[in-house]
């Protein structure tokens, strides 16, 4: 790569921000990024390195993993640059070859489980859209619950097959449509309903502790009530700084 690298690396580096002042759009960068100008990729990646982080962590489950998937990834998405053709926004494109690449870190290692985030991980980073800090008023009895809370939705993430994690996390974690993630991993929509449905069913049974009701419904109904969707962890973090 040229000039600045614009990957987190294994050790947790990451580049400094670009110039907050590019007005181009992505389709533009990229297009530049083609040409020649070897400022833009870095520029673009920028731009929504919060938001590919955070999925390539929900994805792999620990920090080390997601920087070496999101690193793949972008690796891939300088190279193949010349390859996008607009079908997409590009936005779609970048999470499509990231999420890619962590799925093929999962199949080649053959993972079936995820360590928990650790305990230092908001002095890494306090970044992306949900990012919320503790502050000096919170209780550490409610921060020990989202901990454990994270830990179960991550371990339970991770005894699911990489397509149904992936469906899953974009879906229901990260928000985006369900027509969005088909292109994104280019299968049909039905296939990402489907994928999203029989992880939610798994994890329904894996997490039924974390519904509200759940010590209600044992103790009326022997089971706990499935949850419509897959609790957050928390939040989306940024690459891990320095």
């Amino acid at each position: 790569m040229t000039s600045a690298n614009p990957t987190p690396v294994a050790d947790g580096s990451r580049p400094e921000d670009p110039p907050p002042d590019d007005d181009r759009s992505d389709a533009a960068l990229l297009q530049a990024h083609v040409d020649g100008d070897p400022d833009a990729f870095g520029v673009l990646f920028g731009r929504h390195r919060d938001r590919l982080w955070a999925v390539a962590l929900r994805t792999l489950g620990n920090p080390e993993d997601a920087a070496d998937g999101l690193q793949d990834g972008l690796i891939a998405a300088f190279r193949r640059a010349g390859s996008f053709r607009g079908e997409a926004a590009v936005t779609t494109w970048l999470h499509r070859v990231v999420v890619n690449a962590c799925l093929d870190r999962i199949r080649a290692a053959k993972v079936r489980s995820a360590d928990p985030l650790p305990d230092d991980l908001d002095d890494h980073a306090a970044r992306g859209a949900l990012a919320v800090s503790p502050t000096a008023g919170d209780d550490p009895a409610d921060l020990a619950v989202g901990d454990e809370r994270r830990r179960l939705v991550l371990d339970a993430l991770a005894s699911l097959s990489p397509d149904q994690r992936a469906a899953l996390v974009l879906v229901d974690m990260e928000g985006y449509p369900v027509s969005e993630v088909a292109r994104m991993l280019d299968c049909a929509e039905g296939t990402i309903k489907s994928r999203c449905s029989r992880g939610r069913a798994r994890l329904a049974v894996l997490l039924g502790v974390l519904a509200p009701d759940a010590a209600e419904g044992d103790r009326h109904h022997g089971n706990p009530h499935p949850a419509g969707g897959v609790p957050s962890t928390d939040e989306p973090r940024g690459p891990p700084a320095d």
